[in-house]
């Protein structure tokens, strides 16, 4: 597992043996970040949150592509000091560590206060839906929801929770998607 973009390129990302670790792979990542320069071309304005860290993958790549703040949401102690220690390493300094429970530290963080929101909960947990309505309010103007699950969000669902699909792929089992508040 690698940086694949920006001044942290090629950098190694550690990857512990945890229980629902699943980092998102190097070709859903290009994708997603093909999309992100498409549609938010200028990515040192933009402000992140990873709120299913685990190894950090979504947020150290758009760090490493300039954003000018991101946050990690772990609540794994051996992760989060994975996380704390790459950060350390790469002298990430708009990288913030947060130690907790995804759904609780969002209910914690400012309104409106991101550009972009990645949501990668594990695929059998239940939180995808409950991780995307605690999402909603974080988001800035304009600001995208990324979720990986292991099914394609039919346009109809995210309608029904006030969202619209601007981009959706399938990579393997993974489906990703970049949602949008149909208001945006």
């Amino acid at each position: 597992m690698r940086i694949i973009g920006g001044q942290w390129r090629r950098t190694p990302i550690p990857v512990h043996d945890a229980p629902g670790l699943r980092p998102s792979p190097d070709r859903v990542r290009e994708t997603l970040f093909n999309w992100l320069a498409h549609l938010r071309p200028d990515t040192a304005s933009l402000r992140g949150l990873d709120l299913f860290a685990g190894t950090g993958a979504l947020g150290f790549e758009l760090a490493s592509r300039g954003a000018g703040r991101v946050v990690l949401v772990e609540r794994q102690p051996q992760l989060v000091e994975r996380l704390r220690a790459l950060k350390h390493k790469l002298d990430a300094k708009q990288v913030e560590v947060i130690a907790g429970e995804a759904l609780s530290a969002a209910a914690a963080l400012p309104k409106a206060s991101f550009d972009v929101v990645f949501l990668d909960p594990p695929f059998d947990s239940g939180l995808l839906w409950p991780a995307i309505e605690a999402a909603m309010p974080l988001l800035a103007a304009a600001g995208l929801i990324y979720a990986e699950c292991d099914m394609l969000i039919a346009p109809a669902q995210a309608a029904a929770r006030g969202l619209e699909i601007v981009r959706a792929a399938r990579a393997g089992r993974v489906c990703f998607h970049l949602l949008q508040p149909r208001d945006a």
